[in-house]
């Protein structure tokens, strides 16, 4: 982040091992050779309790792929990721159902408590009322009702808090849903902007399964050349997928300027956060200065880009190569792959936890 540094996180073992981390089973030794002993002692604690956690980074920061890869690190069924863009789009299906509805309305008139009627309030959140805001305790007892159905599970939240008055209930949140006893912490996630724009300028997906990939970032093994546009493209490689051809999405060509309004909001979140006291944090760091690069990370740690060039025979050939950018600070700097940013992740939270 602009004028904040994140800790650089040491993930470097040296030797002559690499690892594909692409391949789920390349990451499974991966993760147990750099953090086995934080791993073992995590799924002991989740045996018997919980914790929750709160994700907090800009806009595609990666908030979904490092809780998901967390929980493949830790080989468990007993952590969740819960985003809040998911629960509200799918109660946004559930009313679409009298029973259903019904059900959530019940839900609601146990534990909602605000300043506005539930009849109100779902009129609000079905956009037949845009002269109101939706109020954050609606917010809240939608996730509540989500958790209550997750169990006894460990939970990474995801999209709360949205903006900034809604800070003051992330720090009770623990007990507003009934965690109390719960350890509870923050994750700040940074990723330069610069990452984020390359990210949705390259993105392209399948149009038959909706599988993301990025033509520079993230390929597929299979690469075509389009003659008439000039243009190279991916070939989707999803084993329930035909090889269909990867296209970009609409409005993508913006990069993060199409959500920059959003990116400010999140960030001034994550600055406010970041000055509170009194609550454990978890600091993942998605970028590596070049100059430190050597002496903490792994080669293979390390994002390649993609480029591609005709052959002779007129084939595409696939050109990898590290992948620099400027952090928000100006520093050269690598992208790091997840697993490696998961690695400290599993590593922080077994400290936090004082595992």
């Amino acid at each position: 982040m602009k004028g904040i540094e994140f800790p650089l996180f040491k993930t470097k073992l040296g030797g002559r091992q690499k690892f594909d981390l692409s391949d789920p089973k390349d990451r499974k030794k991966y993760f147990k050779l750099k953090a086995g002993s934080e791993i073992n002692k995590l799924n002991k604690y989740l045996k018997k309790n919980t914790l929750m956690a709160f994700l907090l980074g800009k806009k595609n920061a990666g908030k979904g792929t490092y809780s998901k890869l967390f929980i493949e690190a830790l080989g468990t069924d007993k952590v969740a990721h819960l985003s809040v863009g998911d629960i509200v789009r799918n109660i946004h299906k559930d009313l679409k159902s009298a029973s259903k509805k019904k059900d959530l309305i019940s839900y609601l008139k146990k534990r909602y408590r605000g300043f506005i009627t539930i009849e109100k309030a779902l009129e609000i959140f079905t956009g037949r009322n845009a002269s109101t805001l939706l109020p954050t305790e609606f917010i809240i007892a939608l996730v509540e009702r989500e958790i209550d159905r997750l169990g006894n599970k460990a939970v990474f939240i995801d999209g709360f808090p949205r903006n900034l008055d809604q800070i003051n209930y992330s720090l009770y949140f623990r007990a507003l849903m009934g965690y109390r006893y719960d350890p509870d912490f923050f994750v700040f996630i940074d990723v330069p902007e610069a990452i984020i724009d390359e990210r949705i300028k390259f993105r392209v997906i399948c149009p038959e399964c909706q599988t993301p990939r990025s033509l520079k970032l993230l390929r597929t093994k299979e690469v075509g050349y389009d003659a008439k546009s000039k243009q190279f493209y991916l070939i989707c490689d999803n084993a329930n997928c035909r090889p269909a051809r990867m296209v970009p999405k609409e409005g993508d060509e913006l990069g993060i300027e199409a959500i920059r309004d959003r990116v400010e909001a999140d960030g001034k979140v994550m600055r406010s956060l970041l000055e509170l006291q009194g609550a454990d944090k978890i600091f993942l760091r998605n970028s590596m200065p070049v100059d430190s690069a050597k002496e903490y990370s792994d080669d293979y740690e390390i994002t390649p880009a993609y480029r591609y060039v005709l052959s002779k025979k007129s084939q595409p050939e696939i050109i990898e190569e590290p992948w620099t950018i400027k952090d928000d600070n100006g520093k050269i700097s690598y992208s790091l792959l997840p697993a490696p940013v998961v690695v400290s992740m599993v590593k922080q939270i077994s400290k936090a936890l004082q595992l």
